[in-house]
């Protein structure tokens, strides 16, 4: 049964949250203030969390940029904020998704299935990638600083904005696999809902100027013409 931590001080819009998502199969716990919230992200150990952003004692997006220093837990913004710029200080602040207020329970259920699923699928990957790193020190070229949502490429860290490091993220935990454009559209449509082919395309321009050597001849993110992108490890690219 996975948990699901509920941080709303609307008692009626929390209960209503709680008792749908229960009906799903989900193990409930519910903060009215961000105080609470953290203390039952620490004892309760979600796999998700509802976070509103108009709290009684915090600002959501301080709480946000508050529980991610210290988790990785999927956040996902409930809010009746529809503002672009509220969604994009959100993202900032580390939250995984964000879904304005009123909206479906149903669109709600499948966007927190699709976070606990991304984020199991993460997990083993990534520590397929430390096994990976300790026996090839050349792996260590280009990693991810999940934490600080940075890459660190050749020693140095390096900022990406929230689409260029859920890109990175993949192409790391998954060398080799080629994806198309609609798969990493897939991967980063939570925020950008308008993300297209050309979109893409402009991330990965960007990307390959933060970790190539020399962008213009890419040995890390290689074009699969036809269908789209897979990322090279420095070993594969060196052969």
């Amino acid at each position: 049964m996975y948990k699901l931590l509920v941080i709303e001080d609307d008692v009626m819009m929390s209960d209503m949250l709680s008792m749908y998502m229960s009906g799903e199969g989900y193990e409930i716990k519910q903060a009215e203030n961000g105080e609470q919230g953290l203390k039952l992200l620490e004892q309760f150990v979600p796999d998700v969390v509802l976070l509103d952003l108009m709290l009684p004692d915090w600002d959501g997006t301080e709480l946000c940029i508050r529980m991610r220093q210290h988790s990785t837990v999927p956040i996902m913004i409930v809010s009746m904020k529809s503002e672009v710029s509220e969604r994009v200080q959100a993202l900032r602040a580390g939250a995984d998704d964000y879904l304005c207020k009123p909206f479906s329970m149903h669109e709600l259920s499948a966007r927190v299935e699709a976070l606990i699923r991304r984020a199991r699928l993460m997990q083993p990957n990534a520590a397929g990638g430390q096994q990976e790193e300790a026996g090839q020190a050349s792996e260590k070229e280009i990693k991810l600083d999940s934490e600080r949502r940075l890459l660190l490429v050749r020693g140095t860290f390096v900022e990406t904005t929230f689409s260029e490091f859920e890109i990175m993220k993949l192409f790391l935990t998954h060398p080799g696999k080629v994806f198309s454009r609609e798969d990493l559209i897939n991967a980063i449509r939570g925020f950008d809902s308008f993300v297209t082919d050309r979109a893409i395309d402009v991330h990965i321009v960007n990307l390959r100027r933060k970790v190539e050597k020399n962008p213009k001849e890419p040995h890390y993110i290689r074009t699969v013409w036809g269908v789209g992108y897979k990322y090279v490890t420095e070993v594969e690219a060196t052969r």
